[in-house]
């Protein structure tokens, strides 16, 4: 039997996240996977990774773009005369996050992870918020820009990552049905939510 487990996170922008996330894996010994899964996508596949970062969820995306709009070769080598829709680079990228939950125990942040390791029978889902306040403090520090600039660009993300797990899940980003935690940073701080996390973790997979 494959003892694997997954946890999965979604967050929002400025709620620090990634870098809980980070914490999490660094305490329990996990693999880490975001933009790294752009990468492993683009060398399976042999599709340059502009093509993937165009279905990220933090670019802008249409729910009613049934392709990618391009009208440039994928790759000049192979791909003159072929363009791939937003489905089946999300499939490709799909194929590599089940690859690595079969390979070892890890974390993925974002890119609809729980939904796409839906039937893995190891699986933690946890979505991470903050207050506003807090989120566009971060926000502004990490992108060096103004609180309203930074309120702003809190407001667009959320809507892309709304729609890009709403599009692929057919769930509601953020609502707690469909996660097994939700908790905001801003009650303990990135550290302590990180050891909130490994905590419940380890009682979820029988780890202690």
């Amino acid at each position: 039997m494959n003892e694997n487990y997954v946890i999965n996170i979604g967050r929002q922008l400025g709620s620090g996240g990634r870098e809980i996330g980070q914490k999490v894996a660094s305490a329990m010994g996990l693999a880490f996977y975001d933009k790294e899964l752009i990468r492993l996508a683009s060398k399976k596949s042999g599709v340059k990774e502009e093509f993937f970062e165009r279905v990220d969820e933090k670019k802008r995306f249409s729910l009613f773009s049934g392709l990618l709009g391009l009208r440039n070769p994928l790759t000049e080598e192979n791909y003159s005369d072929y363009y791939l829709s937003n489905e089946s680079l999300f499939k490709i990228q799909s194929d590599v996050i089940r690859s690595l939950a079969e390979q070892g125990s890890c974390i993925f942040v974002g890119r609809c992870a729980d939904y796409v390791l839906k039937d893995h029978p190891r699986c933690l889902n946890v979505f991470i918020g903050a207050d506003r306040s807090d989120r566009v403090k971060r926000v502004s520090e990490i992108h060096h820009i103004t609180a309203d600039q930074a309120r702003e660009l809190i407001e667009k993300t959320d809507k892309k990552r709304s729609g890009y797990y709403s599009y692929f899940s057919g769930k509601v980003w953020g609502d707690a049905a469909s996660y097994h935690l939700c908790i905001n940073s801003s009650v303990l701080g990135p550290d302590e939510t990180a050891a909130f996390v490994c905590s419940f973790s380890r009682k979820k997979f029988g780890l202690e």
